[in-house]
Parts: C-alpha cells; sequence; structure tokens
C-alpha cells in the first residue's frame, strides 16, 4: 500500500507542533499558546498550522490529548508491566515521579498546571480538562481497589483515600520540585511507608 506522502507530512508537522506547544504550555500556561507563536518557534507559516486547527481553543483541546497520550505511553504503560496489586500501584507512583525527575517537560506537570489554571475557567477547556482529571483518579483508586482485592493491602483500606494520597504526594512533589530539595524522595518514603502500614506483607514493597 502507497502511503500518501503529503499526508504523512501533515501528521509529522502536526506532531512537531503539539509536542513544542505542550512544552510551551507547561512553562506559559495552556492559555498563553497562540498559533502565530508556534508558527514563529517552529519556523513554518501561520497558514499551515489552520490545516490543523482552526482555533486557538481547539489547539489548546488537542495539546491536552497530546499530553494524555504522553503520559499514558511515558507512565502508565510501563508501570502496568508490574506485577498486578500494591507493587503496580508502587510501580505507578514511581514511573510519575521519574518522569518529573527527568524534567521532560519545563513547568513539571501538564495537568497539574493546567488545572490550577483553568479551575476557576468555565468552559470546554475546564470540562475536558476535569473529564481527564475523573479518569486518572479513578484510575488510581482502580489498582488501589485492585491489590485490596489480591489480598495485598489489608480488605479494611480505603481504595479511595489511597489514590487520593498517591495523587498528593505526587502533586506536591513536582510543584515544591524547583524551590525544595528532596521533595522526589519524601514523596516516594511517604507513600513506601503508607502502603507497608496497609500492606498484609510488607516484604512485597522491598526495593532493591
Amino acid at each position: 500500500m502507497t502511503v500518501d506522502g503529503r499526508l504523512a507530512r501533515g501528521e509529522r508537522t502536526r506532531t512537531a507542533v503539539l509536542d513544542r506547544a505542550l512544552v510551551l504550555a507547561t512553562s506559559e500556561g495552556l492559555d498563553g499558546l497562540s498559533l502565530n507563536q508556534l508558527a514563529v518557534a517552529l519556523g513554518i507559516s501561520k497558514a499551515g498550522l489552520f490545516a490543523h486547527w482552526r482555533s486557538k481553543e481547539s489547539l489548546q483541546l488537542a495539546v491536552i490529548e497530546h499530553a494524555r497520550a504522553q503520559w499514558t505511553t511515558e507512565v502508565i504503560r510501563p508501570a502496568l508491566q508490574a506485577p498486578r496489586g500494591v507493587r503496580r500501584l508502587w510501580a505507578l507512583h514511581d514511573r510519575r515521579l521519574a518522569f518529573y525527575e527527568a524534567e521532560r517537560l519545563p513547568g513539571g506537570c501538564f495537568f497539574a498546571n493546567a488545572n490550577f489554571e483553568f479551575n476557576a475557567r468555565p468552559g470546554e477547556i475546564r470540562d475536558r480538562l476535569a473529564v481527564q482529571l475523573r479518569d486518572w483518579m479513578a484510575f488510581l483508586t482502580s489498582l488501589a481497589a485492585d491489590a485490596i482485592a489480591v489480598g495485598d493491602l489489608r480488605p479494611e483500606a480505603d481504595a479511595g483515600a489511597i489514590a487520593y494520597a498517591v495523587e498528593s504526594l505526587g502533586v506536591c512533589a513536582v510543584m515544591q520540585a524547583p524551590v525544595l530539595e528532596d521533595t522526589f524522595a519524601h514523596a516516594r518514603n511517604a507513600l513506601l511507608g503508607h502502603l507497608r502500614a496497609l500492606a498484609t506483607d510488607p516484604t512485597l514493597l522491598e526495593l532493591p
């Protein structure tokens, strides 16, 4: 099957723009993005960008989906390779912190920043971010519930509270990291201690 060269080039351009937009959004805000700004940064015509996005809002929505795809690829999928139960929950937390530590994005966390930015601004952007946050918290809760179901965590453990602790530690660590030392180590140690206290077999969380 022959691949249309124009389509392939168009997809490469779209990906390059979204990669740059995601970086800029974490340093200048999601609302700070503009098609003109991206055209200048990438050395392409603004008209070319209009072939992909007809408005600033459509670009912002695309960046949210691009960030979600990046998060799935670099955090969620690798963590799911860990054994089912509490070790998978821990792997997700550890992988998340490693993503932040690698400084892939200059502003630390796209979603934390965007949620703070749009929390008080009703509209489609806030609605899309809210869907992402609900999905993420549901996913964390499901991992915690699974760890309880397989017997790794005590049956009286609260899956929702565990998910809240995981999210709180991750957001706090990435927000404080530019100013305070050892935030990622504290975030790891805090969750490790919490999970070990709830574990039916604390040796499941012995780290190499």
